[in-house]
């Protein structure tokens, strides 16, 4: 008997760890076929430009999307309501036993939201991460997907005792982090072509400062985000350029603003996965405001400047390895000068040991032993034997 489920997707980093589970889960089922996971892949168009989008399904192997939403651009409350009545159309249609979602975009509210009010149980990976800053849309998002959620899938002990501290204590698990398994996987990948990479660009490693910016709380402040600029301005030169790999809100938001880049600053557009790797890994250091890449670069043991006031990853901000700047000027520039005195590399400070996503799937294979359908007539339970990998 199959077990159906639905995974929501719509952003960049959500492609890399739905990534991780959809392997695990066709590994899975060509090693069972009494209890096989049906998965259905909705893809919202949040992100939607192929080198945020399409490409990566290419190069992770993700199966082609089942749906493509296509919501685009458009206000937080605009696109969530698109994402909303279209993910609720689809899971009536579907049925599944069970949605995942990830992380903390608008897509992954929009599909928490769909879910519950039609009584579907709520996979939420990478649940528990908190920064605390409710001005963040993304903390918002976090914070409400958590609440409605069943099973909490968290990658840090540190996101299970935010849990707790909230009065979440059923459904967490601690599986580790499913970009660790990614980047485990395409590693040796992104070194085969990181030379080929380099060239393209004219750059020699550990001769550039890679930078991202795309957060809202970055581009949406014009004063914030020319702060931003001075500093690359500062520390880029002809011989150790910044390499920006530029998000189109933040293209856009510079023109309205007026603000100009340095002659040093190199702009490229968004890479894919594994081109983005390659300029991580050798990268002098990296200034972000992205999640996920500061993990890759804690991962990569290459020096990180947080383009923020607070992150969700405080393992490697208590460490030192991570420093936040803020869009302090004064701050950016000195933290890039003192990142070659950082204090030594801490292993295991993020939990993972690259088979998160195989964990993920044994759960939610323990979890529905019992079935839960709905139907747009209302709901019926289909019973189902326990899976035999509870008693391994």
């Amino acid at each position: 008997m199959n077990i159906d489920i639905v995974s929501i997707v719509g952003a960049r980093p959500q492609f890399i760890k739905a990534a991780a589970v959809s392997q695990a889960i066709a590994e899975h089922n060509r090693k069972s076929s009494d209890y096989p996971i049906a998965e259905k892949i909705v893809h919202t168009g949040q992100h939607y430009d192929r080198f945020m989008s399409s490409v990566f399904f290419e190069q992770l192997e993700i199966p082609k999307p089942d749906y493509n939403l296509r919501v685009g651009n458009g206000s937080h409350g605009k696109q969530t309501a698109r994402m909303l009545e279209k993910i609720e159309r689809i899971l009536v249609t579907e049925a599944p036993a069970c949605i995942i979602v990830y992380g903390d975009t608008n897509s992954t509210l929009s599909g928490a939201l769909a879910a519950a009010k039609l009584h579907i149980p709520i996979a939420h990976v990478e649940a528990g991460l908190r920064s605390f800053n409710r001005r963040m849309p993304e903390e918002v998002n976090r914070v409400l997907t958590d609440r409605v959620s069943d099973i909490l899938l968290c990658p840090t002990e540190t996101a299970v005792e935010n849990l707790v501290n909230e009065g979440i204590s059923e459904g967490v698990y601690l599986v580790g982090d499913v970009m660790y398994d990614c980047l485990r996987r395409y590693a040796k990948k992104a070194k085969a072509i990181e030379q080929k990479t380099l060239e393209k660009l004219h750059l020699r490693s550990k001769s550039y400062y890679l930078a991202t910016v795309h957060r809202a709380e970055n581009t949406d402040n014009r004063n914030g985000l020319q702060d931003i600029f001075d500093a690359l301005n500062q520390i880029s030169s002809t011989e150790r350029p910044v390499v920006l790999s530029l998000h189109p809100r933040t293209r856009q938001k510079i023109t309205e603003g007026k603000v100009v880049p340095g002659d040093n600053i190199r702009i490229i557009p968004p890479v894919p996965y594994l081109e983005m790797m390659a300029l991580e890994m050798n990268a002098r250091a990296i200034l972000t405001d992205s999640g996920g890449i500061q993990k890759e670069a804690y991962w990569f043991k290459v020096p990180c400047i947080t383009l923020r006031n607070e992150s969700e990853w405080t393992e490697i901000i208590d460490s030192g390895w991570n420093v936040l700047v803020g869009t302090n000027c004064k701050r950016i520039v000195q933290a890039v000068e003192q990142a070659e005195s950082r204090p030594t590399w801490y292993e295991n400070l993020l939990h993972g040991n690259g088979h998160s996503a195989k964990q993920i799937c044994r759960i939610l294979l323990e979890s529905f032993g019992t079935i839960k359908k709905v139907t747009a007539e209302g709901e019926k339970t289909i019973q189902a034997e326990t899976s035999p990998l509870r008693n391994e």
